[in-house]
């Protein structure tokens, strides 16, 4: 097994915490006009130590959303153009015959593009379903196996992969094995008629946007640890568990959206992604304690991948997050 060198962790308080993640926000929002949200949420994902789907239609900056998220991060970046010819090997990697001055014959380990602190998997559902599941091993264990042999990839790791929206030709549904391991589905909204006359400017004009690095691979570990480390009120614990039960048509007091469109709810690993995104919305509210309105606003992000709905929530155009924020409604928090 293949081990990266890790280096130094830089030790971090929470006000630091929350002044460094402000000024990655502002940097990267020296390039990217608007879209807050999708900052906010993709830094949350990174900072959380998981992976991002974003779903929009081609053209909202969202490639140039993880290039400038690697610019100022100092960190690596690879793209991965998803099409459906690519295979396995063109993302992980393959073994290769080669040959020494002596003209001894070895195997060797040619890396593939997913060999990289931060990776855009681009148009992801472009792809076949065999080798969109080449990402599952890597972004779930942060390893990738060729020939019987495990490669660890270098921390920071963070995959985010962009997809079109299901309704466009020549896409591929992602596998729920597959969208239950990105920790946020973010929808990339169209920008405003103001927020478009900004783009134009920015990027028609003589010179381009330019960003300083903030922070490192270490200091992004760094925030990771502090962000486990915050505490949360079992109470506030016990709210995560029931909304994440709500979702479930077969529990007992299932409320009455899950029973009528919910055909299966969310996973174990929507509670994770619920707690720690919460955990790191307190630290950028420069709180050390979870509150409910950190859940709350967590949820939809969190859990609108996770939720497989039937046939009637389709036929009647009802929709993840619709159910979601009636749920927010019914759970109570105490």
């Amino acid at each position: 097994m293949t081990t990266p060198t890790p280096a130094a962790t830089p030790r971090f308080g929470p006000e630091e915490f929350r002044q460094r993640a402000a000024m990655i926000e502002a940097e990267i929002g020296q390039v990217i006009v608007g879209q807050r949200d999708l900052i906010r949420q993709t830094l949350i994902v990174l900072l959380a130590g998981g992976n991002a789907l974003l779903e929009g239609v081609p053209g909202l900056a969202k490639t140039t959303l993880v290039r400038t998220l690697a610019d100022v991060l100092d960190c690596s970046f690879n793209r991965i153009q998803f099409t459906p010819d690519l295979m396995p090997a063109d993302i992980i990697g393959t073994t290769l015959i080669s040959e020494d001055d002596a003209g001894r014959k070895a195997f060797r380990f040619e890396p593939g593009p997913i060999f990289a602190n931060l990776v855009l998997a681009d148009e992801i559902n472009r792809a076949t379903p065999k080798t969109q599941s080449a990402l599952l091993e890597a972004m779930q264990e942060h390893t990738v196996t060729v020939a019987k042999t495990i490669h660890r990839l270098s921390d920071p790791f963070f995959v985010l992969a962009t997809q079109n929206p299901l309704e466009m030709e020549g896409t591929y549904p992602l596998p729920e094995a597959q969208l239950d391991r990105f920790f946020f589905k973010v929808l990339v909204p169209f920008p405003s008629t103001a927020e478009l006359v900004e783009i134009a400017n920015r990027t028609t004009s003589e010179r381009a946007p330019q960003t300083r690095k903030i922070a490192n691979g270490p200091l992004v570990i760094a925030m990771q640890q502090l962000a486990r480390s915050v505490p949360i009120a079992s109470h506030v614990l016990a709210y995560a568990a029931r909304l994440i039960t709500a979702t479930h048509p077969n529990a007992q007091d299932a409320p009455a959206p899950t029973r009528q469109y919910v055909r299966y709810g969310a996973s174990p690993r929507g509670m994770q992604a619920l707690i720690l995104a919460g955990k790191i919305m307190a630290l950028l509210d420069g709180r050390f304690n979870v509150a409910f309105a950190d859940l709350k606003l967590a949820a939809l992000p969190a859990l609108r991948h996770r939720l497989i709905l039937n046939f009637e929530a389709q036929a009647e155009g009802v929709d993840p997050d619709d159910v979601i924020r009636q749920l927010i409604e019914t759970v109570k928090t105490e």
